[in-house]
């Protein structure tokens, strides 16, 4: 279907594709993955619109071929007055309305042969596109995705991920032969997720999807592209196989690394010796083996090995503060309550001690962000924040707190920086060395802009953080990184999120939206409420007993325990089996 050769491309301050091959046949699932701002995005982009873009190779896509899209964006405002069933079935009605308006041309038409042949025309493609079925076909993906009650809604009364999986059903029911999806994930809830893994697994043609979701990764994909350090490499298999495969050859690397290490080594205190004695003796043969020796040294290094896909570079984040109120609240909300159009919340209470770390829940829509912003303004007389208190806060609306038009160094100049040593040592930690500091924001990935941010809220020193959705478009190592600094972290944190694994590895407990007020629960009760409703419980129960393995494994290759480690890897591959 599409076959990409020894494509190179470049921006003017980075390097992004060397030489990278792949193809995508008919029946696959393919998860796109790799770091943030690997380049994702921007092979989308060519494989999209070929003609826009200057790049070195070849990219062949079978002729006649259609290509859907789903942007990792909202564009909601062009049909915010349609209904859902409007809005999905466009085409269809299109079609429709064009074959009814030829037929009433043709009760008064004087030639009638035109108009046939239009009408034979509009009627291929109403059926080259399943036409005769397309109301029952849009209600079977409305039903799929648990959204058949929408139906009859206008566009502009979803939440902004009921439009997502609206986009999705859309562009399915297209029929592409290729179908790609740019993060359809971002802030989904837990409802929601499930009923995007349905759509993906229910699909039959081929799918490219950039996702970083630990969950879809583990349940939708047949194929995997992995784009790192300017390389690429594809698996035929699930994440979960490809993500085992890398440990393993990790573990080999490693152990060979080190027998090359120790042979560089040796063969370094020999050419020492050999150019000691040829400075004492005048002796050509000395000099021939200083020679051999430092040929043979330069053939050590060159074969050193290269694992672009195994050594990867995590963020270095940093959460910390100096400003510690033991055992105190940090946060108190009292009565509070917020209405739009209607009311979203009512009668809210409750309270944060200054070490607590809370997962605030709840379907899109209900209300979190607004709550979220309100406590960061600390305006509103139901919100109260003890005065020992500084507070910092990671937007999902990256344009609320990053400048677009701003260079990363003027952003961090404004955020009062004092010299660019300063933010060049502070940003190094976050994967912005050399020239990409002076890259404008806007020309950044999503990813990118919440490393960004992190690196802003972690130069502040605040004692609470408001985090809202910080694991969207962030890559998967970027996650783990990520959650290591919440762990960390002795201040208080509310943080918005629907990822699964975020709130287990970090959170203290929750505060679950619904029916317009707030509860507090217990992360065995929130468990337990994930288990009945959303994720199969033996499944994520095995995940967590896969994740302690390979927290062993990675203290066993610390310790250059390479043989402890080999026998951990054949239990990690027996918890693998079982999943």
């Amino acid at each position: 279907m599409i076959k990409v050769d020894n494509l190179s491309y470049s921006f003017p301050q980075k390097d992004l594709y060397n030489k990278i091959s792949f193809s995508l046949d008919a029946g696959q699932h393919c998860a796109f993955i790799g770091t943030s701002g690997s380049g994702k995005s921007t092979l989308i982009d060519i494989i999209m619109d070929p003609e826009k873009h200057l790049f070195d190779g070849r990219l062949e896509i079978e002729p006649n071929s259609r290509i859907g899209y789903v942007s990792q964006f909202l564009q909601k405002d062009k049909a915010k007055e349609m209904t859902v069933f409007e809005y999905i079935g466009e085409e269809y009605l299109k079609i429709q309305n064009e074959i009814t308006a030829i037929c009433t041309e043709m009760e008064t038409a004087s030639e009638i042969e035109p108009l046939l042949e239009k009408y034979q025309e509009a009627l291929d493609a109403f059926d080259a596109m399943g036409g005769d079925d397309f109301e029952s076909n849009i209600n079977k993906k409305l039903s799929l995705a648990d959204l058949i009650k929408h139906k009859d809604l206008k566009i502009s009364e979803l939440s902004g991920g009921e439009f997502k999986l609206i986009q999705v059903i859309k562009e399915m029911l297209n029929r592409p032969d290729l179908m790609i999806m740019d993060e359809p994930d971002v802030f989904l809830d837990f409802e929601n997720l499930n009923a995007l893994k349905n759509l993906i697994n229910s699909h039959k043609e081929i799918l490219l999807v950039v996702t970083h979701n630990r969950y879809l990764l583990n349940h939708c994909f047949n194929k995997m592209i992995h784009l790192e350090n300017r390389e690429l490499q594809e698996f035929d298999g699930r994440y979960i196989d490809y993500n085992f495969s890398l440990l393993q050859t990790k573990i080999e690397l490693q152990e060979l690394a080190m027998a090359d290490e120790e042979e560089i080594e040796r063969n370094e205190h020999l050419i020492n010796k050999l150019r000691f004695r040829a400075t004492i003796f005048d002796d050509v043969s000395n000099g021939r083996k200083l020679k051999a020796r430092v040929k043979i040294q330069e053939r050590l290094e060159e074969r050193k090995i290269n694992a672009p896909f195994v050594e990867i570079k995590q963020p270095d984040i940093g959460l910390s503060t100096d400003r510690k109120i033991e055992d105190a609240v940090a946060l108190n909300v009292n009565a509070y309550s917020v209405t739009f159009d209607e009311m979203l919340l009512e009668n809210v209470n409750f309270e944060m001690k200054s070490t607590d770390k809370v997962a605030l829940i709840g379907a899109n829509g209900t209300g979190k962000t607004t709550l979220l912003r309100e406590i960061f303004k600390n305006t509103n007389d139901a919100i109260e924040i003890n005065n020992g208190v500084e507070v910092a806060y990671l937007s999902q609306q990256q344009g609320e707190v990053l400048n677009d038009s701003n260079t990363i160094n003027d952003e961090f100049f404004e955020a009062g920086f004092h010299s660019y040593d300063e933010i060049q040592d502070h940003l190094s930690n976050y994967g912005f060395e050399g020239e990409a500091v002076e890259q404008r924001i806007g020309s950044l990935s999503g990813g990118e802009k919440t490393i960004l941010q992190l690196a802003k809220v972690s130069a502040g020193q605040a004692n609470l953080l408001l985090l809202d959705e910080p694991t969207s478009h962030l890559d998967i190592y970027s996650q783990i990184a990520l959650e290591t600094a919440i762990e960390n972290y002795t201040g208080a944190i509310l943080m918005i999120s629907h990822d699964y694994y975020s709130i287990m590895n970090c959170m203290d407990y929750v505060l679950l939206i619904e029916n317009k007020t707030i509860r507090k629960m217990s992360m065995r009760k929130f468990r337990k409420m994930i288990y009945a409703n959303y994720f199969d419980k033996d499944y994520l129960a095995m995940e967590q007993k896969k994740k302690a393995v390979e927290m062993e494994i990675a203290l066993a290759l610390k310790a250059t325990d390479f043989e402890g480690a080999k026998i951990l890897s054949e239990e990690l591959e027996e918890l693998i089996k079982k999943l």
